[in-house]
């Protein structure tokens, strides 16, 4: 196995997933707020979860898509 080569191809699947999801996230909020369906101000629950059948691998990750706010000082 290549150390390397599986750095680089889990990033560039990484960034491709992200990148994707953000537009995808955005375009369904702008479709939202256009039709009058949210007021702009809510926080989603959002849940992603990666599969890749040839590792037996199903993780789920959760967290939150806000709207407006800030995120708590640390």
């Amino acid at each position: 196995m290549n150390d390397e080569e599986l750095n680089i191809s889990i990033r560039k699947f990484l960034k491709m997933v992200g990148v994707s999801s953000q537009r995808e996230i955005e375009h369904a909020v702008a479709r939202a707020l256009q039709d009058g369906a949210i007021a702009g101000t809510e926080t989603f629950p959002a849940r992603m979860t990666l599969e890749i059948a040839g590792l037996h691998l199903n993780a789920a990750f959760q967290g939150e898509i806000r709207l407006e706010g800030h995120d708590p000082a640390p």
